[in-house]
């Protein structure tokens, strides 16, 4: 624990420690009491820009106290500099949502329902032995004219798997037509929903197991990747510089990696220039597409309701990174509020990206060829059967990348024998329903400072005829997003439809707004329907992009308390103030991911799917800023 940290470094185990003495000196911690969350009350944007290195700022740490003896939770800030309850607000869980769901109320549901005489009767009309039968902790959501007892007491639902042996693969043998609701806080069960026996697949989806994969492949001869001088950043604290990029690395127990003040050293310019102040990705829903009484419900926030960074694997050398790496540990609160160290959980290294820029002239016969590479800061995390990868991307000519990897194992029903609308057979008698995986990153844009401008810019045919006799012209058209109500946006791949970050204060050698732009996949949205329980909680997947001006207290896309928030919290209360966007400090949110109708080829073990998007300087330089990449003399040059 360092006297005087940056602003934007994460905590130690020291600052969390001292968190839970202010909190327990306060009377705010009993035997009973958990911390669903712990993390860094970050100082909002003008503080950090002020902030001069070496001078102290306050230190604040936000925690969600979650009491197991059924008092509210409550919401609290605390200050390590003055050791200070600066605030403390006492929650309603029927109006604010309920803490995340606690690590330790996984085994709680499957434990409670081993002792409840309506599911052991379900499972023996099955012929299951409770023993075998594994139970996933799934959040609840809110279907409040359904179950309107649920309101403001903590749920979660559990669906039932077949566990043979202790390295069975559970997902393979899904109990269907059995669901059962839980109080954990009570330890009580609501509801066991039982519309009968189902065929229980037998199909193994023990993808370790050499009975099923057969012997490994003898094919395959060594791909070396190596940097017998070492990587070429350099890591002071959290403050990492690569090439001409430099930016501070964070994490988050709730968003995982997270990013701070990124910026490219401009050569030309002779200055390091802002573009984005913070990056994350603040949310993800995964919503199920099959309407049956047993599933319809069935819709995951992994980022707000389980906390996704409290899962980041221990990464390995050689498996999840390949090269020279660099790998660093990120140290979050357990629910105890005691410092736990995830080891490995963040890993850097370069990796060669191709052709960066090539020509061969016809006139001067000159041949030049650079080749591109790139600097990877990434972390996976395991939520239940999936594992997602999260990868940022910095590029040699000024680009910015985000990707998605998803894999893991489906989540899995019976497939019925009439077939069905809302599932794919992956094996004999095993069904994936259809589902989606939906990303929100939150981009504090900071693009050659913080007054920022979006435009919307897609291209246009134009009509042969005058100024066009032959028909060959299109051109584009700009189109400002000056307030909230305007930047709720939906991606056109039809119309190359981007999105500008511009700033009309700091203009290029051409007399433009430098800009960075914002390219989009363009993949379908949020798909249930627009009156559903989901779409209402999940209201942000709705659109491609939403613009709204930067208010610190603003941070996720679906609101602060996502675990049984009944809806209309997030985006949609930040943008119905509908506040002027023109030249000021801007947050930009983009929805992208993946539509899953899974496959055969998915099963035991899917093969990674991607998703992301990137950021490009459009007129942000001058000239091509990589021209002064050296030409690449490797092995064989």
């Amino acid at each position: 624990m360092t006297a005087t940290p940056h602003p934007l470094d994460p905590l130690t185990p020291g600052e969390i420690d001292a968190a839970r003495t202010v909190l327990s000196a306060a009377g705010l911690v009993k035997d009973t009491t958990r911390f669903a969350y712990t993390g860094l009350e970050e100082p909002p944007k003008d503080a950090v820009l002020a902030h001069s290195p070496g001078v102290p700022l306050d230190r604040r740490v936000r925690v969600l106290l979650l009491d197991l003896a059924g008092a509210a939770p409550r919401d609290v800030v605390v200050s390590l500099t003055r050791g200070t309850i600066d605030a403390d607000r006492t929650l309603d869980p029927a109006v604010d949502g309920q803490p995340p769901v606690l690590d330790a109320e996984f085994g709680v549901v499957e434990e409670v329902l081993a002792t409840d005489e309506r599911w052991i009767a379900a499972l023996k009309s099955r012929g299951l032995d409770v023993s075998k039968v594994r139970v996933a902790p799934l959040s609840a959501g809110v279907y409040a004219e359904e179950y309107p007892g649920e309101s403001g007491r903590r749920i979660l639902r559990g669906l039932a798997f077949v566990q043979e042996h202790e390295k069975d693969h559970a997902w393979a043998h899904p109990v269907d037509g059995l669901v059962a609701y839980v109080d954990v806080l009570n330890r009580t069960v609501d509801q066991v929903i039982d519309s009968g026996p189902v065929p229980i697949p037998s199909v193994s989806g023990n993808f370790d197991d050499p009975a099923v994969t057969g012997p490994p492949r003898t094919t395959q001869r060594p791909i070396e990747i190596t940097q017998p001088e070492g990587p070429s950043f350099t890591l002071e604290g959290g403050l990492l510089r690569w090439e001409n990029w430099s930016l501070r690395i964070g994490f988050d127990v709730r968003e995982g990696l997270v990013l701070h003040q990124i910026a490219f050293h401009d050569r030309d310019a002779g200055r390091e220039r802002p573009i984005v102040h913070r990056a994350s990705i603040a949310e993800m829903v995964v919503p199920y597409a099959d309407p049956s009484p047993i599933r319809s419900w069935q819709n995951y926030f992994d980022a707000g309701e389980y906390l996704f960074g409290q899962y980041a694997n221990a990464l390995e050398r050689g498996c999840d990174c390949v090269g020279e790496i660099t790998y660093l540990d990120a140290v979050i609160a357990d629910e105890h509020g005691a410092a736990r160290t995830l080891p490995n959980a963040i890993c850097l290294h370069e990796e060669d990206h191709g052709i960066l820029w090539k020509h061969t002239d016809l006139w001067t016969g000159s041949a030049e060829v650079r080749r591109q590479r790139r600097l990877v800061l990434s972390f996976f995390t395991t939520v239940g059967n999936y594992d997602y990868g999260f990868y940022w991307y910095l590029y040699l000519d000024g680009t910015i990348g985000f990707e998605v990897k998803a894999t893991g194992v489906l989540f899995t029903s019976a497939y019925p024998r009439g077939g069905s609308a809302y599932a794919t057979e992956v094996a004999p008698g095993l069904a994936a329903p259809y589902h989606q995986h939906l990303f929100c990153a939150r981009l504090d844009m900071a693009v050659d400072g913080p007054a920022n401008r979006v435009e919307e810019v897609e291209v246009v045919r134009v009509p042969m005829g005058d100024g066009n006799p032959r028909g060959n012209a299109f051109t584009y058209r700009r189109t400002p997003l000056t307030r909230e109500s305007q930047a709720q946006r939906d991606a056109d791949p039809s119309a190359a439809r981007t999105w500008h970050i511009t700033n009309p204060a700091s203009l290029n050698a051409l007399g433009r707004p430098v800009a960075y732009v914002l390219h989009p996949e363009g993949r379908p949205l949020l798909l249930a329907d627009p009156g559903s329980s989901i779409a209402a909680r999940a209201a942000f997947a709705t659109r491609h992009l939403w613009v709204t001006a930067y208010d610190p207290d603003e941070r996720y896309p679906a609101g602060y308390l996502v675990n049984q928030h009944p809806g209309g919290a997030g985006l949609p209360a930040f943008a119905a103030a509908d506040r002027d966007l023109d030249g000021r400090s801007l947050v930009v949110w983009h929805v992208f991911g993946l539509t899953h109708v899974p496959r055969p080829e998915d099963w035991p073990v899917m093969p990674v799917e991607h998703t992301g998007f990137t950021l490009k300087p459009a007129g942000f330089f001058d000239r091509n800023p990589a021209l002064d990449v050296p030409p690449h003399h490797g092995h064989g040059a």
